[in-house]
């Protein structure tokens, strides 16, 4: 190999500059509203008009207790646990099966099944909720948290199907017939070791499901009546609502805290596992 030339290492050396600025600049566009949605909601009012800029000279937990207990964020936030947590296991318990009978047994249709999944993920979803929500009005099951927690898992089975097979078309089928021979079950196979082999396709689908199924608004709005049953988005709109006719901005500011800090902690601690997983995944695929 030729040694490289000045023009060269200039070149490589200015390139790796202008792409370090961009990506200074971008971070800072991106987490500075971040932080200065946290300074915000420490500010009574008079601060947050007066210093918009300037740290606050005095914390004001109360914003904090105001919008958990005053605007009713507590019980939106454990409800959107519940529906979180419950459709993510829910999708993952019927995607995994789905993905591991597609890729390994070869039955009658089932190219065509897989199809149909991909075709089902270029389905807008906002298609279904008009018909959807008369059909659950005609059996008396709007306005219930398990529902919709079904419907989201449901609602993201062909993008979990298609993460999931990639990975278990990857596994060596030499695998489960050693496991097999020493007397593993296929349920066994399917429930105990495809998970550990397909770890981070797993992760990978069940960040990315946590992620959607939190910040759902739209679905939540139509099939969600009741106040005590509203999920965070919709009392986050709510909070808007209050906190313009109430002049309580920093109780707004406190509720996008409370309803933004757990997905940037889940998505920071596992961020690893997604990148890993989606570059897998799209290497197998």
């Amino acid at each position: 190999m030729r040694p490289r030339t000045l023009l060269e290492k200039t070149g490589g050396f200015t390139g790796r500059l202008v792409l370090n600025i961009f990506l200074i600049f971008w971070a800072v566009a991106v987490i500075y509203p971040l932080l200065w949605m946290v300074i915000s909601s420490f500010k009574d009012t008079n601060g947050i008009y007066l210093s918009t800029w300037s740290l606050p000279d005095v914390l004001h937990l109360e914003n904090y207790q105001m919008a958990w207990v005053d605007f009713k964020i507590g019980r939106a936030f454990l409800n959107t646990i519940f529906v979180t947590v419950l459709a993510t296991v829910l999708n993952l318990m019927l995607s995994l099966p789905t993905a591991y009978a597609i890729e390994r047994y070869a039955f009658k249709g089932n190219s065509v099944l897989m199809n149909f999944y991909l075709m089902a993920m270029m389905i807008p979803a906002c298609m279904s909720w008009i018909p959807l929500y008369f059909l659950l009005n005609r059996f008396h099951m709007l306005d219930n948290l398990w529902v919709l927690a079904l419907i989201y898992a449901i609602g993201k089975m062909p993008f979990s199907i298609y993460i999931l097979s990639s990975f278990i078309g990857a596994v060596p089928v030499a695998l489960e017939e050693a496991a097999t021979i020493d007397g593993m079950s296929r349920y066994g196979i399917l429930f105990r070791m495809i998970p550990k082999l397909i770890r981070s396709g797993i992760i990978t689908v069940i960040v990315m499901n946590v992620i959607q199924f939190w910040s759902e608004y739209f679905m939540a709005l139509i099939f969600i009546q009741t106040p005590e049953k509203k999920t965070l988005g919709l009392m986050m709109n709510v909070l808007a609502d209050n906190a313009e006719h109430q002049n309580a901005w920093g109780a707004l500011f406190a509720g996008l805290v409370i309803s933004t800090l757990p997905i940037i902690i889940i998505y920071a601690v596992l961020n690893k596992h997604v990148v890993k997983g989606m570059m897998e995944g799209a290497l197998k695929g």
